[in-house]
């Protein structure tokens, strides 16, 4: 991988997080595109997913801080409750990345098709809420785990993470705002135990690993981290003004096009 690959790969994977087009599915177009082998390169992978969640802590380093704040009075207040909800929708996604990981894996081989195919239901998925009034409700503990079960179909390629579960919040009544604020915090720990598993899977099989130079990894984080931060940022305010329709239209034509590609490719 060159620093121009690991460059354009950050880039994808930072902007590509927060918006709803799926980071999983640009990946899998990129790698192909570029000509990468991607069976193999987890180190970078763990590098450009750190670097996006260190760009969620300083997005909303605000709110991470009164959150700590609250936990540590060891009482039932609005930090505790909001861990409980975060804690409520890991459960689908870790118990389908656990006991389902190497079926998982399966699917990231570069299958355009696939990712196409994924990317349209992503575009159903973020046209759907245009059909529900505006709500302008609270995340409750059982929205939580609904919320997480949209979150758990992102594991697919293609499927947008942030998108899923926005689009499926703004179905249940939840308000813009906080819709946006639940489904970008809520990745944090899944990240954080994806990227651990990532380590030990490294550390386990080092020498199937291909080469990555230290320059490629920094500007890939670099890449990945500022483009991550910027995403993050840009997207909170779409929410907010309800524009997710352009990115229903943006994830059906790249479905299309990925489709049709994956004939020639």
């Amino acid at each position: 991988m060159t620093w121009i690959d690991a460059l354009i790969l950050g880039i994808i994977q930072g902007l590509t997080e927060f918006l709803p087009v799926s980071s999983s599915g640009h990946l899998e177009i990129g790698v192909v595109v570029l000509g990468i082998n991607s069976n193999n390169n987890l180190l970078f992978a763990l590098v450009v997913h750190m670097a996006t969640c260190l760009s969620t802590i300083f997005v909303f380093h605000k709110d991470i801080l009164l959150i700590i704040k609250g936990l540590l009075k060891f009482e039932w207040n609005d930090s505790t409750q909001f861990v409980l909800k975060i804690i409520i929708s890991m459960i689908p996604v870790g118990v389908i990345g656990l006991l389902f990981e190497s079926e998982i894996e399966v699917f990231f081989t570069g299958d355009l098709f696939l990712v196409g195919g994924m990317l349209l239901i992503t575009s159903i998925l973020l046209f759907i809420p245009r059909y529900f009034s505006q709500g302008m409700g609270e995340v409750t503990l059982g929205k939580s785990l609904v919320i997480g079960l949209a979150q758990s179909i992102a594991i697919l390629p293609g499927i947008s993470r942030s998108g899923s579960t926005i689009a499926m919040a703004l179905m249940l009544g939840v308000s813009r705002e906080k819709a946006a604020k639940f489904s970008f915090l809520m990745v944090l720990l899944p990240i954080i135990g994806a990227s651990l598993l990532k380590v030990k899977k490294y550390v386990e099989l080092p020498n199937l690993q291909p080469e990555v130079n230290t320059l490629a990894l920094f500007i890939g984080f670099m890449a990945a981290f500022i483009s991550g931060y910027m995403a993050c940022r840009w997207m909170l305010k779409i929410v907010k003004k309800g524009k997710l329709i352009y990115f229903s239209m943006y994830c059906f034509v790249i479905g299309l096009t990925a489709i049709s590609c994956s004939f020639f490719l």
